[in-house]
This record gives structure tokens, sequence and C-alpha cells, in this order.
């Protein structure tokens, strides 16, 4: 009889990927890595702090990472 896998976390997923209290994805916003003296000061201000991860893919990173989120 085969046996089964355990759960593991993907831990790039971990890495990447915030869930909060309430079930949202948070994320980085690209393109703040480099190359930031041609981009404007409105766009790297825009980039600053986590933007949510729209619901179409969320489950996607709920599903590598199960034990942190509830349900």
């Amino acid at each position: 009889m085969p046996r089964r896998k355990p759960n593991k976390t993907k831990k790039a997923a971990a890495k990447r990927f915030k869930i909060t209290a309430t079930g949202k994805v948070m994320r980085r916003g690209a393109g703040k890595r480099h190359l930031l003296g041609h981009k404007s000061s409105k766009q790297t201000r825009r980039l600053r702090g986590s933007q949510a991860v729209s619901e179409t893919h969320a489950h996607h990173i709920t599903d590598s990472m199960p034990f942190s989120h509830r349900g």
C-alpha cells in the first residue's frame, strides 16, 4: 500500500507571500529591485508596501502553504 506524503510548506512560497488574519494573500510589487534611476519618484512610491494577490491565483498559493491559514 503506498504511503501518503505529508503536508509540507513550499519554502519558496513562504518567503514570497504572507497570509493575513482575514485570509488575504499579500505579495510585494514587482519592479523595485534595480534600474530605479530612470523610474519616477511617483512610480517607486507606488511600489512601496505590499499588494493583495488576486482571488484567481490565491488558492494556488494557499495550497503551497498548508499551515499558514485556516480552512
